[in-house]
């Protein structure tokens, strides 16, 4: 095969798939006017792109900062109640150590411990901590838990004597009362009640 009879066959190839595809580009006239309005809202949209990446900048150092806020508000929440409580802790020791004074009476030490729980029970009425009362009351599993029945005078349900003081936290209750409740007399301990009665 010649040099020439090569040369003929590479001009009658046909033209590669990318040599097809390819577009001649276009020129597109535009009025002055026409020009200077896309000039002018490519310059808008520009301005728009960077305001919303600085308002999403400004977003997240917001976000960044409420998480940081909530942590630290999680962290030291209980700092002033903490607090209290350490002043609490130092009459503590403060009677303890009096107490190891053999000079100390009894009485002394009892009234220590006394003024110890006046402070304690302010403390936590001052947070919205407040005792739930029971005794003497109709029986609420809502508020009182009961541990065991008893033969009382009282009214059936009725709460004859708290085992372990419950609390409320505000209107929510914190920890239910122990208590014991009243059943109702059986009948042979009512007839036999009557039979002592009358013959005393």
């Amino acid at each position: 095969m010649t040099v020439n009879h090569k040369k003929e066959k590479e001009e009658n190839k046909p033209e590669t798939q990318t040599e097809q595809e390819t577009v001649p580009e276009k020129i597109i006239t535009l009025k002055e006017e026409e020009y200077n309005q896309l000039k002018e809202e490519v310059l808008k949209s520009q301005d728009h792109q960077e305001r919303l990446l600085r308002m999403q900048a400004d977003f997240d150092n917001a976000r960044k900062r409420m998480e940081k806020q909530n942590q630290d508000f999680t962290k030291y929440a209980n700092e002033g109640i903490i607090s209290e409580l350490l002043g609490i802790l130092d009459d503590l020791e403060r009677t303890t150590q009096n107490a190891e004074n053999k000079s100390a009476s009894l009485e002394t030490f009892l009234k220590g411990i006394e003024m110890i729980l006046a402070h304690l029970y302010e403390m936590l009425k001052k947070n919205g901590v407040k005792p739930i009362e029971v005794e003497g009351r109709p029986f609420d599993p809502h508020t009182s838990e009961a541990l065991m029945q008893v033969d009382s005078e009282l009214p059936e349900h009725t709460v004859v004597e708290e085992l372990q003081k419950g609390y409320f936290l505000n209107d929510r209750v914190l920890r239910t009362a122990k208590v014991k409740v009243a059943t109702a007399k059986s009948a042979d301990k009512q007839s036999t009640d009557a039979a002592d009665k009358s013959s005393a």
